[in-house]
């Protein structure tokens, strides 16, 4: 049995939409009522309030607000929950405060299926609080096995969805033989049979048009209706680019467990890549996204996903093993020993001779870098 998400549009009508619209403010008035609480206790008397002591006192929270008592009662307590997780992050991480929110920027609820948030007969969704069914746009069908958890609504550029949280036996198929990857900025992927792909660089590409827009946004007033535009404007434009990422990651990952059985990545320090001068191409390429969607897709596929140490890659030649200090700008291996191949190729092979080849000495290297 897998967790997967399966996100659906939902297409409400006006008076859906503005009944949806309350329901986030109040979770979002909640929200903050419940984080003063907690300020508020500790300063003044030193007490760290935690889920249940909030939880407790829900109910007479919706008696004394109307508001909240036409909403879901476990949605309600799915607000307490994320106002802990916010407090337990901060205390993992040791920085970062948990802020209040404005209702403009309070874009989810979470509910649990068939409490609050129920599937019914017409393939509609009905909400507690919300009349009526709302349309879904039911672009693939649920697993028949499917167990429905959660379920997040969520608001994003004026357009509704809903996330399903499924849990189900997925059958899928991959396919044989082993491959090595070497991630790349001018190929996004080259592979250790010879096969190369180049970045598609959406963000690029929409360069220009999102220039324009943000100069637009910059010249509006503040707090006018024409700023809300054109802040809408850039936002669906941003939208584009990562769906588009998305899209391109979601394909070639599942061409990649489709044909292989056992893939291999660089373990590259990504944190530090977008640090550096070419952190652009580097967030626009989306490394992490594509290794994670191949790591999911095989484990339901029953493939094999290794993360090999990433240096030396493009230094060692995958024929003789000799270590070659080579420039950015030598796109081609060329060895003392003969060997002549596409840099991105020669580093793949070596990324799959450190996974899954003979006993070459190339595994002998541990650690995690930047490069």
């Amino acid at each position: 049995m897998a967790l997967r998400s399966y996100k659906f549009r939902i297409r409400p009508n006006r008076a859906q939409s503005t009944a949806l619209a309350a329901m986030l403010r109040d979770f979002c008035g909640l929200y903050n009522a419940c984080l003063q609480q907690r300020i508020e206790a500790y300063r003044r008397r030193g007490i760290s309030l935690r889920y249940v002591h909030q939880a407790s006192e829900l109910k007479t929270v919706r008696m004394v607000e109307p508001d909240l008592a036409r909403w879901s009662f476990s949605a309600l307590q799915q607000v307490l929950r994320r106002v802990d997780q916010t407090y337990a992050a901060f205390f993992k991480r040791k920085r970062g405060f948990p802020r209040f929110r404005a209702s403009a920027r309070y874009h989810a609820a979470t509910f649990r299926v068939g409490d609050g948030l129920t599937i019914k007969k017409d393939r509609r969704i009905g909400i507690v609080g919300v009349t009526g069914g709302i349309k879904v746009v039911w672009h693939r069908n649920l697993p028949e096995d499917a167990e429905l958890g959660s379920a997040i609504l969520t608001r994003q550029n004026g357009q509704w969805f809903v996330v399903f949280s499924i849990e189900a036996a997925f059958a899928e198929t991959c396919g044989t033989g082993s491959v090595g990857i070497d991630l790349g900025l001018n190929s996004l992927i080259a592979t250790s049979d010879g096969e190369t792909i180049q970045a598609p660089r959406f963000a690029r590409k929409a360069q220009a048009a999102q220039r324009r827009r943000q100069r637009a946004l910059a010249r509006c007033k503040r707090g006018s209706t024409r700023r809300l535009k054109a802040k809408h404007r850039l936002a669906v434009g941003s939208a584009k680019i990562a769906d588009q990422r998305r899209d391109f990651a979601h394909k070639l990952s599942r061409s990649l467990v489709t044909r292989y059985g056992a893939i291999a990545f660089e373990d590259l320090n990504l944190t530090g890549l977008k640090r550096g001068m070419l952190a652009r191409s580097v967030h626009d390429a989306a490394w992490s996204q594509l290794v994670q969607f191949v790591q999911y897709k095989a484990a339901s596929a029953g493939a094999e996903v290794a993360l090999v140490d990433p240096r030396g890659t493009s230094q060692t030649c995958p024929e003789c093993g000799m270590i070659k200090a080579k420039a950015l700008s030598e796109r081609e291996h060329r060895c003392e020993c003969g060997a002549v191949l596409d840099r991105d190729v020669a580093a793949a092979v070596v990324v799959h001779l450190k996974a899954f080849g003979p006993g070459t000495g190339l595994r002998t290297i541990t650690g995690r870098v930047a490069a």
